[in-house]
């Protein structure tokens, strides 16, 4: 749930109420009625009027900016392998770096019963 003031930009428009999308907004309130369909009010100066929304139509202005970052470190990455013909960073970048996670969890193979015992312990608690 989103805080009040927050700001917002909106993604799409579900209930085609014409809202701008792309442009940001402020959370001014939230629809607490169990029985709308909406769980925010906004306030989108551009318009200069207040929207019913609901949480899908909108995002964190931050969490966006957060991903348009990181796409854009990830293709300079691509693009830094590509022109150093560096092909193990290239494959590790396009397989989503699976590898270096995989290595840490199996450094240490347990035994059956060993398995069994961890099982039998947090199937107790």
């Amino acid at each position: 749930m989103y805080k009040l003031g927050q700001r917002i930009v909106v993604l799409s428009d579900a209930f085609e109420q014409g809202l701008p999308i792309g442009e940001y907004g402020y959370i001014i309130a939230y629809d607490r009625n169990a029985d709308n369909a909406f769980d925010y009010v906004i306030r989108m100066p551009k318009a200069n009027r207040n929207f019913y929304v609901p949480a899908a139509d909108i995002e964190l202005e931050e969490v966006l900016i957060r991903q348009e970052v990181d796409k854009l470190e990830r293709e300079a990455l691509i693009d830094f392998a590509l022109a150093t013909h560096n092909a193990e960073l290239f494959h590790r970048i396009m397989n989503g770096e699976q590898e270096e996670t995989e290595n840490e969890g199996g450094g240490e193979s347990q035994s059956r019963e060993d398995f069994l015992r961890q099982v039998r312990l947090k199937a107790w608690i």
